[in-house]
């Protein structure tokens, strides 16, 4: 048995003794609190002992060293030892933060999570967890209510308007796949269940701030933009308008600095299709309606009554290209996401793709037979890599993120499905953008050229074709990331030019397969009139039409790959087995894009 005095280490009133004669207590426990310079010092127990006297009283003072108690060493079962520990509650600051804590949770609020599964849809926080790694929120923000003080308690408050109807935070995304920082995002996720996803004083100021976070950090955003757009009920809020928020200006300052993704399930009207609209990819739902004003505002401006089921359906807005990706359901959507954004997270170091041997047979030895440019890329990109963007609309070209074995590539290709391959207005445009897309986060392009040219004719003309055609140009001029141009079959005039970046010596590398036709314009076409004078001498029709027919096989002749190559004006002709090889060893050749502390470029087009 050892005796031990227990002294106090500083000088100061004893305002609490937590031990009497006789007791047992465990070594960690605390016996006395000493008041000094208006702070409390705890005593506590070094050894498990019995208290066997108490020296000092309640209010008295006492010196540094001076005694306080006497202990006897004593030990304790352990079944004891928990037994203590067990019964301390919880104290009442932890107790407090639980509650509210508990009160984010969709578990809080049964009425309006039961009214959001029966219509189908997830709660914001349930697409969240689906978004991200387990347990990976970092939330900003969360125990923000509307700014309605002056209408309503802070008991309805808390309970009605969590998070004021905006969950932001920060999280990891595929950190399985890829464990360097690239996985950590930026969320922002409006929970329409709160005031119909509005916009609120609070909730504009929780945007600001994760957006200078994601600003500052070079964080993706993935933005759940479903709501109805500003809320003009939050009557704390100072001012009069509102339009001096910040959250518009620097969300917009993130296009170009970091990917931004956008989804939209249900109505996404007014403030919040604004983000929308502003983020590179927008995924969209089948039950989705996106548009710049909702019923409210249509009918205030004098407009009419509409249904919100009216305004911007889902069939609209793919066939015009607001909508990127159309899916079924919000799940659909949280996995399209993800996928969008592995390719900008690295390439992958495992992977599966077909035998190289199949990209021979699928471009028809008939030149004038059509095929389905889709196989080319599905066929050339490894397996289940591909992810097309805006399929419905500018469909004469397809633009699809993909990877080769493993490495993420941007794609654009001639669809001779439709115009026979020829650019468009809206097919210009939708190439000028993506190429704006790859080229912000280093990107490599691989062009995949069969286009007899860009549209003809008045009615062409009637879509300011000049301008749209021309954005071709100046997009890929300015652009540094590798690009490689595989002719599959026609290469002709200003929209081979368009597609091989400007030149066919402008980028990296322009390769044909042996289906390779080339010509400053359609060979038929430039056979007419180049050899007019000489057709229109024929004595006779049949002579003339016998003519025309040498004359065009010439110019095949002397626009076939091989030729082409023959006179350098294309870098060579590969057999379409090696096309896997020849891509990834001009991009080995091409610098590796170092890290970045800002912009490449001043942002992506929203168009």
């Amino acid at each position: 048995m050892t005796i031990s005095s227990l002294r106090s280490p500083l000088m100061g009133t004893v305002v609490a003794i937590k031990a009497v004669e006789g007791d047992v207590v465990p070594a960690g426990a605390e016996l006395v609190v000493i008041e000094s310079m208006k702070m409390e010092h705890p005593v506590i127990a070094e050894f498990s002992c019995r208290i066997s006297a108490i020296r000092i009283g309640v209010g008295q003072t006492v010196q540094e060293g001076e005694v306080l108690l006497d202990c006897v060493s004593e030990e304790m079962s352990q079944e004891k030892v928990s037994s203590q520990t067990n019964s301390v509650q919880e104290r009442s600051d932890l107790a407090k933060l639980h509650k509210r804590q508990q009160l984010l949770n969709d578990e809080a609020r049964g009425e309006a999570i039961a009214k959001r599964h029966a219509k189908g849809q997830r709660t914001a926080r349930e697409n969240i967890a689906d978004l991200i790694d387990e347990n990976s929120l970092v939330e900003y923000g969360g125990f923000g209510v509307a700014a309605q003080r002056g209408r309503r308690s802070e008991e309805d408050l808390i309970a009605n308007t969590p998070a004021d109807g905006l969950i932001t935070g920060l999280a990891t995304v595929n950190k399985n796949s890829f464990a360097d920082n690239r996985t950590q995002v930026a969320v922002v996720a409006y929970d329409y269940t709160v005031l119909a996803g509005t916009q609120g004083f609070i909730n504009h100021r929780k945007k600001d701030r994760i957006f200078e976070i994601a600003r500052r950090n070079m964080n993706p955003v993935v933005l759940f933009a479903e709501g109805g757009g500003g809320r003009p009920g939050d009557t704390d809020a100072p001012g009069v308008a509102g339009l001096d928020v910040m959250s518009f200006a620097s969300f917009a300052q993130l296009s170009g600095l970091v990917p931004l993704v956008g989804i939209a399930s249900g109505y996404c009207f007014a403030g919040n299709a604004a983000l929308l609209g502003c983020c590179d990819v927008v995924i969209a739902t089948e039950n989705a309606n996106i548009g710049m004003a909702g019923p409210a505002m249509i009918e205030g401006g004098g407009l009419g009554v509409v249904k919100p089921t009216d305004i911007g359906p889902i069939a609209t807005q793919v066939a015009n290209g607001v909508v990127d990706i159309r899916v079924a359901n919000e799940a659909e959507a949280v996995a399209v996401a993800k996928k969008y954004l592995s390719y900008f997270q690295g390439s992958t170091t495992t992977f599966d793709r077909i035998n190289d041997d199949v990209l021979r047979e699928l471009i028809p030895e008939q030149r004038t037979r059509v095929y389905d440019v889709r196989s080319v890329i599905n066929s050339l990109a490894d397996t289940n890599s591909v992810l097309e963007l805006r399929a419905d609309f500018g469909i004469g070209i397809v633009t699809a993120l993909v990877r080769i074995e493993g490495k993420p590539v941007g794609i654009i290709a001639n669809n001779p499905a439709h115009l026979g391959g020829a650019i468009d207005s809206p097919s210009a445009d939708k190439m000028a953008r993506f190429i704006q897309l790859c080229d912000a986060f280093d990107l490599p392009i691989v062009s995949l050229c069969d286009t007899p040219g860009f549209m003809v004719g008045p009615q062409a003309e009637e879509s300011a074709q000049v301008r749209h055609f021309s954005r071709l140009f100046v997009t890929a001029a300015s652009v540094t990331v590798p690009w490689v141009t595989v002719v599959l079959r026609k290469g002709y005039g200003l929209g081979a030019q368009a597609m091989a970046g400007g030149s066919f010596h402008a980028k990296d590398s322009i390769v044909a397969w042996p289906t390779g036709e080339f010509g400053g314009m359609g060979l038929e076409g430039a056979v007419r009139l180049g050899f007019k004078k000489e057709l229109d001498a024929m004595p006779s029709a049949a002579e003339r039409d016998e003519l025309e027919k040498r004359l065009i096989a010439g110019a095949y002749e002397r626009g076939s790959a091989l030729s082409m190559a023959s006179h350098t004006e294309i870098d060579n002709v590969i057999d379409p087995a090696n096309t896997r090889a020849h891509i990834l060893g001009v991009f080995a050749a091409c610098p590796t894009p170092q890290p970045r502390t800002g912009k490449k470029r001043p942002m992506v087009d929203t168009w």
